[in-house]
């Protein structure tokens, strides 16, 4: 056998050293001991045998080298007897340990602190506070509003309860708010599903509490913050809850886990009707965007006790700065676009667009009506439409649900995917199964130029750009769009045309890279749901506003041609547009100047201007308008209603319970 090569001795003194210093503490002070002293008495001794001046005698010498080494290890340096000399070293190492002991003490407990600090473990000792659950791309938005409803506050403050590191939720922040007016924003760590990481921020004193909805896998969790909310806070009365899911499937169990004091709002359902309201008026997005925010006009659930007994008509036009469009009755239920003659019980609050939720004030004495410069009232039926879909996901059987049931008859939708998405129905559809409606499925790669180029693009009314579904598959779906749009704008390029495109992104950082053209626009998704939950955080009589509003019973959303109301060329005032609209069964909240230099997606939306504002309205400015559903018509994207059985358009997608995307239709 192979001899062992013998080990060196260094080699085996730094094994003895090892073994030794993982004995214990005392090991390592000793340790600690014995090398301070094998380099303070060598050198003292240096410093006392190279003075001229130390003393001749050994025995002096040897004194003032202990006096030395005493002064550097701060002993003391008694001198005398050897029994007193060791009394001293150990006094003075019991003087040293003790210090030592008390700064690492002090040490260790700031620096526990420190960390349990950035831990954000603290509890937040506030009233009337926003709390925000949960972190998403959702978040900034939600943040931003927040911030913006607690200014007026003498204290006010965000709290934020993510399973992050609190120092990095603050610093993203501090980037994207900026100055957040005073108000505090403060962040902690924790698992929002944890009732105890919940008592961090004290959601029984709060204003309102937040909910967000995290990535696609992540409703579960959702419905696990609502089951924690309610442990905590039990069955008394407190603060609002407001929640978002991703999938219907758990919309049911949210609202159950919510409570009678929770919404929770579906984000599915509402990116679908803001993808086909922005196809069916092109603009409409930022229009959406202006009223949902709290910069300027935004809707509002006021008090209004000088209004009680009158007619909708009237309150129409006896406000100067507020524009009315419903009630809100005694039990909760909102009425939008009501009948001019339906008078204000005693019990209603009014529905207006205003810059604040204070009673607003009449308009001032001289603002008639001109109706010199009104334009006859005429029945514009809406003429069949033409769309097309490119790309497909989740979404895509509710965009097609909602673009089929409000169609004209004779419409036609146009649906083209990729080969990845899924067999598609050769030839044309029905859906309706009335005649109605005919759907079209095609099978092309909408990211290819050759693809687009063989469709008659500028032959469709609008045109809808879907990404695919977030998943481990794909980390960017955005991507895929993009390359969509950038075929699409190299279209328009070449032909020199625009083409009226919505787009769906999934992130809302892709909108600064979108390349839209000037009839293009962008819907983020989740972006509007959290819009929308911050106003129903901030007065949850909002619910049922916006129920009836993006469901599109009671009203909904329209840019029209302000030919429509006052004549083209003419001069009037915003209460003449206002009574021309009326006699149409709608009310005018706002307007928007055309500017041939600016995209229309870029100009601002005037939103509940004065009353008395009189400029010359043109044919290319659009006025903003709550229109009524027309009567005997479905009602698109109400939750209630039950869907028709369609077998062309993804039955495996509405029984499929893993965490597939779902594709494009499936063959008959």
């Amino acid at each position: 056998m192979r001899r062992q090569q013998p080990v060196p001795w260094r080699h085996r003194a730094r094994y003895v050293f090892d073994r030794t210093l993982a004995r214990s503490t005392g090991a390592l002070l000793g340790w600690l001991a014995a090398c301070c002293l094998a380099i303070v008495v060598p050198v003292s001794t240096l410093l006392v045998w190279t003075d001229p001046r130390a003393p001749r005698s050994l025995s002096e010498r040897l004194v003032a080298v202990w006096r030395t080494s005493a002064e550097t290890l701060r002993l003391g340096g008694v001198t005398g007897a050897p029994l007193r000399m060791l009394l001293s070293v150990f006094l003075g190492l019991i003087a040293l340990l003790c210090v030592s002991t008390l700064v690492g003490v002090i040490t260790t407990g700031l620096g526990d602190r420190l960390e349990e600090l950035r831990r954000g473990r603290s509890t937040v000792l506030e009233k009337g506070h926003a709390v925000v659950l949960g972190w998403s791309d959702q978040v900034f938005t939600v943040v931003g509003e927040m911030v913006v409803t607690q200014a007026g506050r003498v204290r006010g403050a965000v709290a934020v309860l993510a399973d992050r590191d609190s120092a990095a939720m603050a610093s993203d922040l501090n980037v994207a708010l900026g100055v957040t007016r005073g108000v505090r924003v403060v962040c902690r760590t924790g698992a929002p599903t944890d009732p105890a990481s919940l008592t961090l921020l004290s959601p029984a004193a709060a204003h309102s509490v937040l909910v967000l909805p995290g990535d696609d896998a992540a409703d579960a969790e959702v419905v696990r913050v609502l089951l924690a909310l309610g442990t905590l806070l039990g069955s008394e009365a407190g603060p609002p809850v407001v929640a978002a899911v991703r999938d219907e499937r758990f919309l049911t169990a949210a609202r159950l886990a919510a409570g009678p004091r929770g919404v929770v709002l579906d984000v599915e359902s509402t990116t679908a009707r803001l993808l086909v309201q922005a196809a069916r008026h092109p603009g409409l997005v930022a229009a959406l965007t202006d009223l949902l925010d709290l910069a300027g006009a935004e809707l509002h659930v006021v008090h209004a006790p000088d209004a009680v007994g009158l007619t909708f008509a009237e309150i129409s036009l006896r406000y100067e700065e507020a524009c009315a469009v419903g009630y809100l009755a005694a039990d909760g239920r909102a009425l939008l676009t009501p009948a001019s003659s339906a008078r204000c019980g005693t019990g209603d609050r009014l529905i207006v667009v205003a810059r604040d939720d204070r009673p607003p004030l009449p308009k001032q004495e001289g603002t008639a009506v001109d109706l010199t410069v009104m334009a006859v009232p005429q029945d514009q039926q809406r003429a069949p439409s033409k769309t097309l879909l490119l790309g497909w996901n989740r979404r895509a059987p509710l965009v097609l649900e909602l673009l089929t049931r409000t169609a004209q008859p004779g419409s036609h939708l146009h649906v083209v995917t990729g080969s990845d998405d899924g067999s598609v129905t050769a030839g044309p559809a029905d859906p309706t199964g009335d005649g109605r409606v005919t759907v079209a499925y095609h099978v092309g790669e909408p990211t290819r130029p050759d693809t687009l180029r063989a469709l008659d693009l500028f032959g469709y009314d609008s045109v809808i750009v879907l990404g695919p579904d977030v998943g481990p598959h794909l980390a960017r779906p955005d991507d895929q769009l993009l390359l969509t749009l950038l075929a699409l704008r190299a279209v328009e390029e070449e032909t020199g045309r625009a083409l009226p495109v919505v787009a769906e992104l999934n992130d809302h950082r892709g909108r600064m890279l979108a390349p839209l053209g000037s009839e293009a626009d962008a819907v983020v998704r989740g972006e509007l749901t959290s819009l929308v939950m911050t106003r129903i955080a901030q007065n949850i009589g909002m619910a049922a506003v916006f129920e009836e509003l993006f469901a599109a019973r009671g009203g909904a959303l329209a840019l029209r041609p302000a030919s429509h109301y006052v004549l083209p060329g003419r001069a009037a005032s915003f209460t003449t547009v206002v009574a021309s609209a009326l006699r149409r069964g709608e009310c005018a909240i706002g307007y928007r100047a055309h500017d041939a230099c600016t995209p229309r997606r870029d100009v601002d939306v005037r939103l509940a201007p004065g009353k008395a504002e009189r400029r010359v309205w043109t044919s290319s400015d659009e006025v903003l308008v709550v229109t009524p559903s027309a009567a005997g018509s479905p009602c698109p994207g109400n939750a209630s209603d039950e869907r028709p059985a369609r077998p062309d358009v993804l039955p495996e997608a509405r029984r499929s319970t893993d965490d597939r995307p779902a594709r494009g239709p499936a063959p008959e």
